[in-house]
């Protein structure tokens, strides 16, 4: 399917591993003009010469990168047509171990950080004849994770900001979606794999294989798959589809809502 995206400015931060460097991949094949932002610069350098992109280093949890972030974006460009925010994580603990900062932090990497770049960018979407955001959530945004409480929380919120913020948004013709992944083979899941498997006195395969078995699919996604939700959210192909929050989680959420 052709994407109708050539020559459309794409920025996705979050684009040195996994999902967020798949959806990058992803948008640069189908002839957009991708630009790709990590915290990692190493990292991010090597994702951006793998498709040809435009690399800048920020971390987007702190206000002043996100400012640089958004001079060194207008230094080049004045419109954006695609912003894509694949950042966030989960917090392992149980209630009663988790601090104030432990809150403060989760919601300043999974909401505000987000929160920060969209309103950073709004000048250069308003431009863009029907400008797409595509945010990354969670599937625990709808079933809620055993002892993940904090992260369980935010991701919840999440649905509220894409949902609100869409609708404030689409009026000024920008769309406004969000990506929900369960669990996706990334670097982040193998090293709980290994880490797991060390603590048990298993294997990182084991580790992987027991938590398939909530997933009805019977196995964990991979990045690719996520992206190819994110890409069609991000393309003109979508046209019909506005605050929403869409699983790519082989089906482990099972809520109504």
């Amino acid at each position: 399917m052709d994407l109708r995206i050539k020559g459309d400015l794409a920025l996705v931060v979050g684009a040195s591993d996994g999902i967020g460097a798949a959806t990058a991949k992803l948008l640069a094949e189908e002839g957009a003009r991708v630009t790709v932002v990590s915290r990692n610069a190493a990292d991010l350098a090597e994702a951006a010469a793998a498709i040809g992109a435009r690399a800048i280093a920020a971390d987007i949890t702190d206000p002043a990168a996100v400012e640089a972030l958004h001079r060194a974006w207008s230094a080049q460009d004045d419109r954006l047509d695609i912003l894509v925010v694949a950042v966030g994580g989960s917090h392992r603990s149980a209630f009663e171990h988790l601090t104030d900062e432990d809150w403060r932090a989760n919601w300043e990497f999974n909401i505000l950080s987000t929160v920060r770049v969209v309103r950073a960018f709004l000048p250069q979407l308003r431009k863009a004849p029907g400008a797409r955001v595509v945010l990354f959530g969670a599937a625990s945004s709808r079933m809620p994770y055993p002892e993940q409480i904090v992260s369980n929380v935010h991701k919840a919120g999440h649905l509220a900001l894409v949902k609100t913020l869409s609708a404030e948004l689409i009026g000024e013709g920008i769309r406004v979606n969000a990506v929900l992944p369960g669990r996706t083979v990334t670097r982040l899941w193998r090293r709980r794999a290994e880490a797991m498997a060390q603590q048990e006195g298993t294997t990182p395969e084991a580790v992987l294989a027991r938590f398939a078995k909530d997933i009805p699919l019977g196995r964990f996604g991979t990045a690719e798959e996520v992206a190819d939700l994110a890409g069609f959210l991000a393309s003109p192909r979508s046209a019909y589809i506005v605050g929403q929050s869409i699983a790519a989680d082989g089906g482990i959420a099972r809520g109504l809502l």
